[in-house]
C-alpha cells in the first residue's frame, strides 16, 4: 500500500480574470491525516482542491506534495475522488464498465480483479466489481464511494474529493466521513471538502465577496480552523 503524501501549502491563491478564486490559504497534512475544507459555493473550495491535487496551477504561494511542487509531479501521487463538473461518472456505463476502464494494465486479469475488489471495500462501496448496475440507478453515496475506489486504482499517497456532505442525510454522512477517516488511519493523506465539516482539522473558507454586479470579486483570506481562521 502506497505510503501517504505530506501536503504543505502557504499563501497559495490563485487569481482569475474575475478577482480573487481563494486566497493565502495555509494547509498542512501529514500522511495518515485527514483534512477538510469548508466552505459556501463561490468561496473557491472545488478550485483549491484540484490545485491541490495538480490539476490546476496557483497564481501564488507555494505547494509542496511528497516533496514535489510542479502540477505534473503532484498528479503522479494525487488522486481525485468525485468532483463534480470535472470527473463525473458516465451514467449510461455500468460500474463494471467504470472499473475496467480505470484498472491499470491492458489486459483484465484474477490480479486486476483482486486489486478492483480490495479497492471497492475499502471504499466501502459494498459492490463487486463486475456489478452491472448503471451509474444513473446508482444514489449519491454509492457514486460518491464509486469515485473512491476508482481513485484508489490508482495507488495514491494523496486522495482528494469535492462535496462530500452534499445531498446526504446525516447518517448517510456521518457513515462517508468515517470511511474516509479509515483511510488515512491506513497511512493515506485525505482532503475532502464540504459545507460543514465534522473533521477535527479543517480548513475554513469565507465566502467569496462579490462586486456590484453580483458576481463574486474575490475569496478572502482563510486560515485554519483553531489556528488562522479570520
Amino acid at each position: 500500500m502506497p505510503q501517504g503524501a505530506a501536503v504543505q501549502a502557504c499563501e497559495l491563491s490563485l487569481r482569475s480574470g474575475h478577482g480573487w478564486v481563494y486566497r493565502d490559504v495555509g494547509l498542512e497534512a501529514g500522511p495518515g491525516g485527514l483534512t477538510a475544507v469548508a466552505g459556501q459555493a463561490g468561496s473557491g473550495r472545488t478550485s483549491l482542491l484540484l490545485t491541490l491535487a495538480g490539476r490546476m496551477r496557483p497564481t501564488g504561494g507555494t505547494l509542496t506534495v511528497a516533496g514535489r511542487t510542479g502540477p505534473r509531479a503532484i498528479r503522479r501521487v494525487a488522486a481525485l475522488g468525485l468532483v463534480d463538473g470535472v470527473n463525473d461518472l458516465e451514467k449510461a456505463l455500468t460500474v463494471r464498465e467504470h472499473v475496467r476502464e480505470r484498472s491499470r494494465g491492458l489486459f483484465w486479469n484474477a490480479g486486476s480483479a483482486r486489486h478492483a475488489a480490495a479497492a471497492m471495500e475499502r471504499a466501502g462501496l459494498g459492490l463487486s466489481p463486475e456489478d452491472r448496475t448503471l451509474i444513473r440507478d446508482l444514489g449519491r453515496e454509492q457514486r460518491v464511494r464509486l469515485g473512491i475506489a476508482l481513485a484508489l486504482l490508482d495507488g495514491p499517497g494523496l486522495l482528494v474529493l469535492d462535496n462530500v456532505d452534499h445531498g446526504l442525510p446525516a447518517d448517510r454522512r456521518d457513515a462517508l466521513w468515517a470511511t474516509l477517516e479509515e483511510l488515512a488511519g491506513q497511512g493515506l493523506t485525505v482532503i475532502a471538502s464540504c459545507t460543514e465539516s465534522p473533521a477535527a482539522r479543517t480548513v475554513r473558507l469565507p465566502a467569496a465577496e462579490t462586486g456590484d454586479d453580483g458576481t463574486a470579486a474575490h475569496a478572502v483570506r482563510a486560515g485554519e480552523s483553531g489556528e488562522r481562521e479570520r
